[in-house]
């Protein structure tokens, strides 16, 4: 549905360090490195979840009501990716539990990452 998504971010290094542990249980994998841009994907292609110092030089930001949602396969997914961010040092906006007010099998984890960037893992599936 997407080719790629993009959050700011002010140390690409910590940022990397942050997004291997997160993603990893999804089987992302960094797939392009280099010019201010780290980008993972599934192996072979797309779509990229890309971090980056932003273009013009400034401070990276984040956005009233801006998230990013990835797609686990299972739940236990979900909670290792969150347990991940945690660990690496992100804020907690909202531990894995099942979410019915969106759907009986939503189940979901919500972070902020080591800039402020709001990031949801979600799976659909029941148990």
């Amino acid at each position: 549905m997407y080719s790629h998504t993009t959050v700011g971010a002010n140390d690409l290094a910590r940022a990397k360090d942050f997004y291997d542990a997160v993603l990893e249980p999804l089987g992302l994998e960094v797939r392009y490195s280099g010019g201010g841009i780290i980008g993972w994907g599934p192996p072979g292609g797309r779509p990229q979840f890309l971090v980056v110092r932003p273009f013009d030089g400034g401070d990276p930001s984040v956005g009233n009501g801006s998230m990013i949602a990835l797609l686990a396969s299972t739940r236990s997914v979900v909670d290792a990716c969150y347990e991940a961010a945690m660990a690496q040092g992100g804020l907690n906006e909202g531990r894995p539990a099942l979410r019915p007010q969106y759907h009986r099998n939503y189940y979901g984890a919500y972070f902020r990452d080591l800039d402020g960037n709001k990031i949801c893992i979600v799976c659909h599936e029941p148990e």
